[in-house]
């Protein structure tokens, strides 16, 4: 709990829009070393697969979901966007990635220290901005052990997001009054606000710049931003307070299979999610086989011979 009696809540989870499925799940997998934790498809759009990759239980503040279109046009960062998914390494092995990064061939730039973290910042094939940030204490975590990546080196969930705004106090009110968020820390024009007591998806940055233009979305970009709700219970106590105090209107629950959700565009323009911890990924297959087969939710269950026609190979 805050000082405010409100429980802070951290990342749940992170969607993006990407490209060629078979292109992500190599970059992902292959690249990044994280495990496709579920297999799926868009519940509102069937004909298109939505991955999700995350540690090897797929834990709130590790997941990282896409939308994969073969034909998605590329999105640009603006105004009302993400402009940047960062993820938490142990502090010794940003050496050890950014050499990864150089025999993988992936654009990045060099080593800079921000909020007195060493941040390694480069972009998925799509061109999704994204970074490593070298983090004191996260060697101790476990580690999924992949093919690509040795465990002692793997990343361990979110360290943050960047929001990229025109005024950043009405979100910021949002953070600190909903999601228990408190301000940790300001350099230049980007405002650091922390869920205290969480590690993974702990900082939310509100780089508030004018002069941009509008964000798009498309291939390279992030849909949305999720934050985690204990259970049903906390998720419609920041849904009444969001819609009381800042006068923000939330979508109906969705369920969503492996959460239950709801949706509301905050002050800056971006889509946010407040998703439950429960029932997890492994509601309806066992750790040991997470993301191998294709899971269809019961309403599309009757599908899946059409649904299976349509999707794309991943390998």
């Amino acid at each position: 709990m805050t000082a405010s009696g409100v429980r802070a809540s951290a990342i749940h989870h992170v969607t993006a829009i990407s490209g060629p499925a078979a292109r992500n799940r190599r970059f992902y997998e292959g690249v990044l070393g994280l495990r496709l934790v579920k297999k799926t498809v868009n519940f509102d759009d069937p004909g298109t697969y939505h991955l999700y990759y995350g540690d090897e239980l797929g834990r709130p503040g590790s997941i990282l979901t896409f939308f994969p279109w073969d034909h998605a046009g590329p999105g640009r960062v603006g105004i009302g966007e993400t402009s940047r998914t960062s993820f938490r390494v142990p502090r010794a092995s940003i050496g050890w990635w950014t050499q990864a990064l150089v025999s993988a061939g992936v654009p990045h730039d060099s080593p800079v220290v921000r909020f007195g973290e060493t941040t390694l910042a480069f972009k998925d094939p799509d061109g999704l901005a994204l970074a490593l940030v070298g983090v004191d204490g996260a060697e101790g975590e476990p580690g999924w052990d992949s093919a690509s990546v040795p465990a002692e080196h793997a990343i361990r969930g979110f360290h943050g997001v960047t929001l990229l705004l025109a005024d950043g106090a009405a979100t910021g009110a949002v953070l600190t009054d909903v999601f228990g968020q408190t301000e940790v820390g300001r350099e230049g024009s980007v405002i650091r606000y922390e869920a205290p007591g969480e590690a993974y998806g702990r900082f939310v940055d509100l780089h508030v710049a004018g002069g941009f233009l509008a964000g798009r979305q498309g291939a390279g970009g992030v849909h949305h931003i999720a934050f985690r709700a204990a259970d049903d219970a906390a998720q419609a106590a920041m849904a009444r307070k969001l819609a009381a105090d800042h006068r923000i209107a939330v979508t109906e629950q969705k369920d969503r299979n492996y959460f239950r959700s709801v949706y509301f565009r905050e002050p800056g323009g971006v889509l946010f999610e407040i998703a439950t911890d429960a029932p997890g990924f492994a509601v309806d297959e066992p750790v040991a086989t997470l993301g191998q087969a294709l899971k269809l939710p019961p309403q599309l269950e009757g599908l899946r011979s059409r649904i299976e026609e349509r999707l794309p190979p991943l390998d």
